[in-house]
């Protein structure tokens, strides 16, 4: 008997040991701030930074990125190439979902499925990838429908959802966002990752705790994770000066000056690969909210050039954004495999040469048209597109600006009610091709296309575009990629406005890892 109680009481201590050693010392916690919320729980539903960026605590993909953004082992522990349509993924073993349920192949073969649901805009992701077999319990094979050179970069960002949770849930399909849609995925989550989500209240806070029993370790000590989106550029810098807020990423352009100066701040400067840009519907047959009637001004590459070279993009830089931007030409920025500097190049604002272009086409007096624009998303967003309406007025443009929180503003879009739209464009897989299939392609219900949403087609778009999916001669790719981002600057398909420079501020007893793709990682995040 009293064995039985040593053996009882020994079992004990080693179990509360055990838990002693895997919980932290203490909490400690990281207060971060920016300028917008989150739009979706569900993570195949939006391709939104901000969400992604949050998403990525709590979801983990089969391989994710290091801090110099190479690719490393996830939720996959090892990875062989059996034929160059065919790659073999050794899951991890022992990994638990939040909820306690073990990771499995079948997870990976239904998350699969899911996010190729065509309400959901994440398709890019699992682009190329024609199947996804069960091998076992812990090995999955996905088959390619061609060599894939950037398949791994892409796959960073297909997180794996429980398919017991989901069914259990009835959260198999993805919500249907642009429809207003709610379901119990896109309001509740259940991953793998570092952290687990305990509270999401829309526009005032997300709520995150570490994962006691992450299959990995955090590289610094951030227990808790309070996210607090505020729109208000003043009542964000006042946040972090008062010290309620820890990190602050979406930096006014006015007040990084003062942010640097400040001696209980310090600055972690950036550039980061989004491009901000304008889009134009060039398919309906008669614009939206516009004044010409029976016909749609943007289909003619005159009026297009005309939007383009009456655009001072350099004034934008200097007063709008206050240095922190570099004009924009193309659609990839500096860091984004296929960006060249000399096609980066901007033209002259003309806009004398913009009212002739108007002219010729039609439309000497110019006409009315509606810019929708986000005014809680990208730096400066709304103040940009003010500046837009005086300067394409310039050229005779009669120019209506309708500004709206992105929750707003990119179902709207989505949903193809608009004329002409400010969107930006991040490069998750720091490849060309991942721009180019997104916006440039023909839309599809798939990956290709979805975020066309001016609806440009081009034919030899689509087959330099098609053809580098597949090509794994690299000086021959980027060739294709080359000529792709010339057709695009050169047919006007978009206007390019700048490409985003992303300095970060926070106190002096944090540290973190600056990312390009405007994501922080709170497991590499220290507060001292």
């Amino acid at each position: 008997m009293r064995l039985k109680r040593f053996l009882t009481r020994t079992l004990a201590l080693t179990l509360t040991l055990a838990a002693l050693a895997a919980a932290p010392a203490y909490a400690v916690t990281l207060k971060w701030a920016a300028q917008n919320d989150i739009i979706s729980l569900d993570p195949h539903s939006q391709n939104h930074a901000t969400t992604n960026g949050i998403l990525q605590h709590v979801y983990e993909g089969l391989v994710r990125y290091d801090r110099k953004f190479q690719v490393e082992a996830a939720l996959a522990s090892s990875w062989q190439s059996l034929s160059p349509t065919q790659l073999r993924f050794k899951l991890r073993q022992g990994v638990k979902f939040h909820d306690g349920s073990p990771f499995t192949a079948d997870d990976v073969v239904f998350s699969y499925g899911r996010i190729l649901q065509p309400q959901g805009t994440m398709q890019i992701y699992v682009a190329g990838i024609k199947e996804v077999k069960k091998v076992d319990d812990l090995t999955v094979d996905f088959i390619l429908s061609g060599p894939n050179p950037v398949l791994m970069r892409l796959i960073v960002d297909f997180r794996i959802m429980s398919k017991s949770w989901s069914t259990k849930n009835k959260s198999e399909n993805i919500q249907n966002y642009k429809a207003k849609e709610d379901t119990y995925a896109s309001r509740n989550t259940n991953g793998t990752g570092p952290y687990i989500l305990k509270l999401w209240e829309p526009d005032k806070r997300v709520v995150m705790t570490a994962n006691t029993g992450w299959w990995d370790r955090l590289e610094g000590n951030v227990t808790d994770v309070i996210y607090t989106p505020i729109q208000s550029d003043a009542t964000r810098v006042a946040a972090l000066l008062s010290g309620d807020v820890d990190l602050l990423t979406d930096l006014p352009t006015q007040d990084v000056t003062r942010l640097r100066n400040d001696p209980k701040l310090k600055v972690l400067d950036g550039h980061e690969v989004r491009t901000i840009f304008i889009g134009m519907d060039q398919f309906s047959n008669e614009l939206k909210y516009s004044d010409v009637k029976g016909k749609n001004p943007l289909k003619d590459v005159r009026v297009r050039k005309a939007l383009n070279v009456s655009v001072d993009r350099e004034a934008i830089r200097r007063v709008t954004m206050r240095g922190l931007a570099l004009p924009a030409a193309i659609m990839v920025a500096p860091g984004v495999h296929g960006h060249a500097a000399d096609i980066d190049k901007v033209a002259p604002v003309d806009v004398e040469g913009a009212r002739k272009l108007l002219a010729e086409a039609g439309y000497p007096n110019g006409f009315e048209f509606t810019l929708n624009c986000p005014n809680n998303r990208y730096v400066n967003d709304e103040e940009i597109c003010q500046a837009l309406v005086g300067m394409w007025a310039k050229a005779g443009l009669k120019v209506k600006l309708l500004a709206q929180p992105m929750a707003t503003f990119i179902a709207k879009i989505q949903n193809f009610d608009t004329s002409v739209y400010m969107l930006g464009w991040g490069v998750a897989t720091f490849d060309g091709l991942y721009t180019l299939q997104s916006l440039m392609r023909t839309k599809t219900t798939g990956a290709d296309g979805s975020f066309n949403l001016g609806r440009i087609s081009d034919t030899k778009l689509d087959t330099l575009i098609d053809a580098m999916k597949t090509e794994t001669n690299i000086p021959k790719r980027d060739m294709m990629l080359r000529e792709a981002l010339l057709i695009t600057r050169d047919q006007y398909y978009y206007v390019p406005l700048h490409h985003q420079l992303r300095p970060w501020a926070m106190k002096r007893n944090v540290s973190t890892v600056h990312k390009a793709d405007d994501r922080p990682e709170s497991r590499f995040a220290k507060v001292d």
